[in-house]
């Protein structure tokens, strides 16, 4: 997979793309990350890439042709996806349905956002990581590619480790241990030590519902509630929710 970052600060994302999983991923081949400098394809002394908005305001704007001379220079993948607060919220599944595509570009933006001629000329689609504003987008970028590339045949070392990422099946994530077996006198769950795995996948399903329930009890209401089925595997371990 190939993911263009247009910015400002191409050294950010640099930094981050050969770092930890996705440095791994992108040494392997796997993943096809670069980075394009607004600033490379500016003419005048300063560099320039934002200027006052017409009709006066607080804040600088990003000029329109910094943009769009890049993404003439250097044809990066479709759909460009502009990192704004404006676009719908980033999401398991909106991950998953990006780690399906050959590539994609991000577009950070910076100071008040982007001439609205981007918007309406250049980009194809909006993204956003959640209702809270950030200095830029770059620590937006750096979400995306995580969230997406990990979900990337080959990315991860164990493919069942995304299947039963939080949010894939509309439910948190269940508990995890790991030795030793008691720690200052809590115990691992005698499940998880029984050597029954179907037992166990039960179990953590349980876990799961209850600890969506009490976190995030609004997914339980996204997914029509619960089913008999899953009444039943609460009531075989004694979870009320």
């Amino acid at each position: 997979m190939r993911i263009d970052v247009l910015t400002i600060f191409p050294d950010l994302i640099g930094v981050f793309s050969s770092s930890t999983l996705i440095g791994k991923a992108v040494d392997k081949g796997l993943l096809d990350i670069r980075t394009h400098d607004l600033r490379s394809v500016t003419l005048d002394p300063h560099r320039s890439v934002d200027d006052s908005p017409f009709g006066g305001g607080a804040g600088m704007v990003m000029k329109p042709e910094p943009i769009f001379d890049t993404v003439d220079a250097v044809d990066p993948p479709r759909p460009i996806l502009y990192l704004s607060p404006a676009g719908p919220t980033l999401t398991q599944q909106r991950a998953a349905e990006l780690a399906e595509l050959d590539g994609f570009t991000l577009l950070c933006g910076r100071y008040e956002g982007v001439d609205e001629r981007v918007r309406d000329h250049l980009i194809d689609g909006e993204l956003s990581i959640g209702d809270y504003v950030l200095a830029g987008g770059e620590v937006a970028a750096m979400v995306v590619i995580e969230a997406v590339g990990r979900l990337v045949p080959g990315v991860l070392g164990n493919r069942e480790s995304a299947q039963d990422d939080s949010f894939s099946d509309g439910l948190l994530e269940y508990p995890h241990y790991t030795r030793p077996a008691e720690y200052r006198g809590w115990e691992v769950p005698e499940v998880l030590r029984s050597g029954d795995h179907a037992r166990v996948d039960r179990w953590r399903k349980a876990q799961a519902f209850l600890r969506t329930s009490t976190n995030r009890p609004e997914l339980i209401v996204e997914r029509g509630g619960l089913t008999r089925d899953d009444q039943a595997l609460l009531d075989e371990f004694g979870i009320e929710l």
